[in-house]
């Protein structure tokens, strides 16, 4: 629609269909409809006079405050939105109240307007030193009352929503800390730390190859015929319990658990880091892993042993998959180590000739003979005693 010189023509603000405040007069009489105002005077003929002031401005909820103590205990127990603060008062003068704001955390940065009947430039200077918002000289005219109201409310509405806002921004801050440390435990209980710390830098593809360790399966004999009729439940119970034990040994050995395979349990020493003692370290390892397996059977009445086998050489280890990611190995050593379980006695740790040449001044080996190892031949390998006396 347009008028006779075709200017179009807009329809008027309407604040009442919204229900909100559109102008500045109406935000501002709103805003201080709304307040809640700290009258404090130790003359009560002053209290009534500055209320029935504000009244007349449209506050609505006032309260009184007889003296400075008075009014710092309103403070603490009750919620305002401002207080006009007496310069002279007898028991707490006005700076004095200023100044024990500034000492009480809960009313720092609180909305003050300071009122007196002194004409001392300094003491104005000191009140606004002091933390407060504005000055107000006795008499002061209605007009000057309203702006400097309506200017310290909306400066306080302004510092609060600042506050809720850096107190949000805190809570999202805490939040993000909490899922990254959540996203990292998850990592750390996938991967290797120093191979997490590498893809969460930005490395898309790990692949590296080490020309020295030792790999160690271990696997659960009897484990397939005590499951027969047993439930999920105590099934999974039992796998849990022994695999913690491994994992406390492991952890505690400083070798790297790769992957359980069913009711088979996969480790290696000297990777991600590289340890000149990888065979040393994996072989204590295996024995720990039959002492924790003792105590397991007494523990719960049963007769599991386990079947541990070891070899040495170079392998490549990486993360494979774009969702479901894996640290694992692979290599011929690899392929030889599950040999070496398979082949092995139960209760015993099996290695192979690679490794037993890093444990003959240390271990105690017995001669095994001549097993068949799929892509090489025949290998003699060696049964692992123990630890040689010191």
């Amino acid at each position: 629609m347009t008028s006779s010189d075709d200017t179009p023509m807009h329809a008027p603000d309407q604040p009442g269909l919204t229900g909100e405040p559109t102008t500045v007069a109406e935000r501002a009489a709103s805003m201080l409809k709304e307040a809640r105002l700290l009258v404090v005077d130790d003359s009560k003929m002053m209290r009534m006079a500055i209320s029935r002031s504000l009244r007349q401005l449209g506050v609505e909820n006032i309260q009184e405050a007889a003296n400075g103590r008075e009014a710092l205990e309103r403070l603490c127990q009750e919620s305002f939105d401002l207080m006009l603060l007496d310069m002279e008062m007898p028991e707490m003068t006005g700076l004095e109240v200023l100044e024990k704001m500034q000492h009480m955390p809960q009313l720092q940065g609180f909305p003050v307007i300071v009122i007196s009947g002194g004409q001392d430039i300094d003491d104005v200077v000191r009140c606004i030193e002091m933390g407060a918002d504005d000055y107000l000289p006795k008499p002061f005219s209605q007009v000057l009352l309203k702006a400097r109201l309506s200017s310290s409310i909306e400066k306080n509405r302004l510092r609060e929503l600042e506050r809720m806002r850096r107190q949000q921004l805190q809570a999202q801050h805490e939040q993000l800390a909490l899922e990254q440390g959540k996203t990292e435990n998850l990592l750390l209980n996938i991967l290797p730390r120093s191979v997490s710390h590498r893809l969460k830098g930005g490395e898309k593809r790990i692949a590296d190859a080490h020309q020295e360790v030792t790999v160690l399966f271990a696997d659960l004999v009897g484990f397939t015929q005590l499951s027969h009729g047993m439930s999920a439940e105590n099934l999974v119970r039992l796998l849990d319990d022994i695999f913690s034990r491994f994992d406390a040994i492991t952890s505690e050995a400083g070798v790297e658990k790769i992957k359980t395979i069913g009711d088979c349990y996969m480790l290696v020493g000297g990777v991600p880091e590289n340890r000149p003692d990888h065979a040393v370290a994996v072989v204590d390892v295996g024995f720990a892993m039959l002492s924790a397996m003792d105590d397991f059977n007494r523990t719960h009445g049963t007769q599991l042993q386990i079947r541990i086998g070891a070899n040495s050489g170079p392998v490549v280890a990486g993360v494979i998959g774009m969702h479901k990611f894996t640290y694992d190995l692979w290599g011929n050593t690899v392929n030889v180590a599950s040999r070496m379980e398979s082949t092995g006695t139960p209760g015993r740790v099996h290695v192979s000739p690679s490794t037993a040449k890093h444990l003959d001044s240390l271990f105690e080996l017995e001669a095994r003979g001549a097993v068949s190892v799929k892509g090489i031949g025949e290998i003699n390998t060696f049964f692992v005693q123990g630890r040689k006396p010191s």
